[in-house]
């Protein structure tokens, strides 16, 4: 058995089974990792997939076992590199950083910026995406660290944490007759378009809920996942916005007023996601603690080895 042909099996089914995608993206053959998998079910005395002919179908169940087996061995070989560099250059490497839109641009800059200042040798990368795309791309390995809402939480393989916690904003043009009209209640926001996140983004089910709860069917004429984009389409008049408050800028958003919605809607929770067999370099414990002072390195460390997280935060109990 090999680390190559591991690799290749995991790379395969990541591609969806295309062995011809898997070769480009390993630089290598289309018949070199046919042959290699070939070899490795031969050693093995089993299929690890299904075949169609000469096509790949999907995954056997033996070869699902194994596949979760591949996955995790090749991450320990990749921990073990980690360890080397941590001991051999303790200030440089790389943080690859999977989170949301909102939080890169709002809450993420200043912690990023510390971070650069402090760590110059650390190359710091930043994917974008939902927070279900966030936990994906730390649970293969994309990422090191996943920063989203409560989504991320519920992923098994990823120990979370709770940062911080925000609320929501009602945004419209000055002028707009709710800010005339107070107190806000759901009532009046439902009785005006709408135009927030995706209700599969950002706590967008919780405030599905809570108009549900109230009897209430909000007008939503646009969703996003892009705070930016909402705070457009308000701006263009076509609707009221309902987003995060970190997401408004006083002085980038001037067309724009705001109103707490804060007393309408149950607070929702930002987390920092880790994979459980991760090994973190010193300078990722650094950002985490930049990001969220409350936590440190014993009780990360704690959590990934199953231990309760001690949450010392707003209330957390």
């Amino acid at each position: 058995m090999k680390l190559h042909q591991l690799r290749y099996i995991k790379e395969v089914v990541h591609q969806g089974l295309n062995i011809s995608q898997a070769a480009d993206n390993l630089h290598t053959s289309q018949s070199g990792i046919s042959k290699q998998i070939q070899l490795l079910e031969e050693e093995l005395n089993l299929r690890i997939f299904h075949r169609n002919g000469k096509r790949i179908t999907g995954l056997t169940e033996s070869g699902k076992m194994i596949l979760q087996l591949a996955e995790r061995a090749l991450r320990e070989i990749d921990n073990i590199k980690l360890v080397s560099e941590e001991f051999r250059q303790k200030e440089s490497g790389a943080l690859t950083i999977a989170t949301t839109h909102t939080q890169a641009r709002y809450r993420l800059p200043s912690a990023i910026k510390t971070f650069i200042e402090r760590y110059p040798d650390v190359k710091l990368h930043i994917h974008q995406g939902t927070p279900s795309q966030v936990a994906e791309l730390t649970v293969n390995a994309e990422a090191d660290i996943a920063i989203a809402t409560e989504t991320i939480s519920q992923h098994e393989k990823l120990v979370c944490f709770p940062c911080y916690q925000w609320n929501r904003s009602v945004i419209a043009p000055q002028g707009h007759p709710l800010f005339h009209n107070q107190p806000l209640t759901l009532e009046k926001i439902a009785s005006f378009p709408l135009i927030t996140y995706d209700f599969s983004f950002t706590g967008g089910s919780l405030v599905n809920r809570v108009f549900a709860q109230a009897g209430l069917i909000p007008n939503v004429v646009l969703t996003a996942i892009d705070a930016d984009v909402i705070k457009t389409y308000v701006g263009l008049g076509l609707g009221v916005g309902l987003l995060a408050s970190i997401a408004y800028d006083p002085e980038r958003d001037k067309n724009l007023g705001i109103i707490d919605a804060s007393h309408l809607f149950p607070p929702s929770t930002t987390y920092l996601g880790i994979r459980k067999d991760a090994y973190l370099r010193g300078y990722m414990y650094a950002f985490i603690q930049m990001l969220a002072p409350q936590f440190d390195r014993k009780s990360i460390d704690n959590a990934l080895k199953g231990m309760a997280i001690n949450r010392l935060f707003l209330g957390f109990v």
